[in-house]
């Protein structure tokens, strides 16, 4: 093994073809007409990534899958953008300043950005953009929650108002993609979901479903060319089919790597493993807007019916943490709570008080993410004793969303990542109005103190409100909390200058290819 990377953590398929050898950064034809699309490539070596599962669309306001961001990352820019240590720094913005009394945001844009078209970037894309995820009600107009106007006074400036002192204004606007800044012509003519034009280091310049997309080189990337000529990425849900391809010279890396073979993976020499603390966690939901999940006393019972040890085991061999909450011990949001274990007699007198005498439980996982099906078939051996009859689904990812935002189940496992803010971790989820809040939980007092955490700029107080928050979260099962998985990344010893991040984020901007 040539290196284990470690950072200090501050805080989700189609089999398809894999593309064998390295070719030019030229553009490729999306629609025949002889235009690849893009302002032409730098020169360099293609870079083969395998991630699990093919994105559901490449549209980053509309999407919430990880396949999509492991892609957009490259493709999309944020006004800010976290580094390693996941404070956030400039990325379209160069600088901004905020009001004496902190409800007004000033941001100067940088100067000669363009989109891969070849048209100028301006401050009126980004209050497009800003004002189609909220009139629209995208997944992350909650983000916006505070936002009074957006304004562009000149094509350099963007300034944002808002009603309330909002500490997590710069995370919420840059700490994922899914607030990146997209062009109208690009969304209007219906083309981003498949062909986005973005302001990023890389191009789409091919997408066949099932099989592969191809990025070419930015050559007047803001950030400076890549030095790789282009990214093509396949999509390989077998662990074991995507490490061969990486050991065979197919493929240069992926994220695809079982638990269980870490520690083969450190002995092994002719690859570099990086294994990150993360900044995800994953839970189960039970929908509140079906009987009996809807009363808490049986929702509690099955937190003290599962078996967390078995599933951690199970699902990360040691690399993750076990968690009753959201945010990891590594976090200085962290909160102590240890309410839940394994007690069946607490579970059967819970589901008795409630009048519950056993059933069948309709449990959503998906073959994307193996490990909610591992999950799942250790929480029905759980859940037998108590007369639950669990019937587990897997569909692939993008079916599970539309389950998922339709209601349609049960019980389900996930995982949220890339959270920086402690309001990234709560809100959207378990806020009555919030826009991922799938289980249907509501309760006045942690809507008050969630509304309460977004504004608060005293650092301790605001820790405190999510701290309680966090804690009636957890007492009521809103999610039930399972581990902080680690991020496990594997690569061929000829790429370059890449680390593994706490946030999943797959940069490839200032990579390079050996020979």
């Amino acid at each position: 093994m040539k290196r284990r990377t470690f950072v200090s953590g501050i805080l989700l398929a189609a089999t398809g073809a894999v593309a064998a050898g390295c070719s030019t950064g030229e553009g490729v034809d999306l629609d025949g007409d002889g235009d690849t699309g893009t302002t032409g490539g730098t020169e360099g070596a293609t870079l083969r990534v395998a991630i699990g599962g093919e994105p559901d669309q490449l549209d980053p306001n509309k999407t919430s899958a990880y396949f999509a961001f492991q892609v957009l990352e490259n493709v999309f820019d944020t006004l800010v953008q976290p580094d390693e240590n996941l404070e956030m720094q400039p990325a379209l913005a160069e600088s901004w300043e905020v009001s004496e009394d902190q409800l007004t945001w000033t941001f100067t844009l940088r100067d000669g950005v363009t989109w891969h078209d070849g048209s100028p970037f301006t401050s009126a894309d980004v209050v497009y953009t800003y004002r189609r995820i909220i009139d629209e009600e995208l997944a992350n107009a909650w983000r916006f929650s505070a936002v009074t106007d957006i304004e562009a006074p000149d094509e350099r400036t963007v300034v944002i108002t808002v009603s309330a002192p909002s500490p997590n204004l710069l995370s919420n606007l840059g700490g994922f993609k899914g607030l990146a800044i997209v062009q109208e012509a690009n969304v209007t003519s219906g083309d981003i979901a498949t062909k986005p034009i973005g302001t990023g280091p890389f191009s789409v310049s091919e997408y066949r479903s099932g099989e592969v997309i191809a990025l070419t080189a930015n050559p007047d990337y803001w950030g400076g060319a890549p030095e790789i000529g282009g990214v093509e990425f396949s999509f390989i849900s077998e662990a074991s089919t995507a490490l061969a391809a990486l050991r065979s010279g197919e493929i240069d890396w992926t994220d695809v790597v079982p638990p269980q073979q870490v520690a083969e993976l450190e002995g092994d020499g002719e690859l570099e493993l990086g294994v990150t603390p993360s900044s995800d966690y994953w839970y189960l939901a039970l929908n509140q807007a079906r009987e009996p999940w809807s009363d808490v006393r049986v929702r509690q019972a099955i937190a003290y019916a599962i078996d967390r040890d078995a599933i951690l085991q199970a699902v990360s061999y040691g690399t993750a943490e076990a968690n009753q909450l959201a945010i990891p011990k590594d976090s200085v949001w962290f909160t102590e709570y240890s309410r839940y274990s394994l007690d069946l007699d607490t579970a059967q007198s819970l589901l008795s008080e409630a009048g519950f005498t056993g059933g069948t439980l309709d449990m959503l996982a998906t073959s994307d993410y193996p490990e909610t099906v591992t999950a799942a078939q250790i929480i029905a051996s759980n859940l037998e004793p108590l007369g639950i009859t669990v019937e587990i689904r897997q569909p692939d990812f993008s079916t599970w969303l539309d389950e998922q935002n339709s209601g349609n189940f049960d019980m389900l496992m996930m995982g949220w990542l890339g959270n920086i803010d402690p309001d990234d971790f709560y809100y959207s989820q378990h806020h009555s109005s919030g826009g991922s809040n799938a289980q249907g939980y509501a309760n006045a007092e942690v809507d008050e103190l969630l509304d309460a955490g977004r504004v608060e700029t005293d650092k301790d107080v605001r820790k405190q409100t999510y701290a309680d928050a966090a804690t009636i979260i957890a007492d009521e099962c809103s999610y039930i909390y399972l581990y902080n998985p680690s991020v496990i990344q594997v690569w061929s010893p000829s790429l370059t200058g890449y680390t593994a991040r706490a946030d999943r984020a797959i940069r490839l901007a200032q990579v390079g290819l050996a020979d």
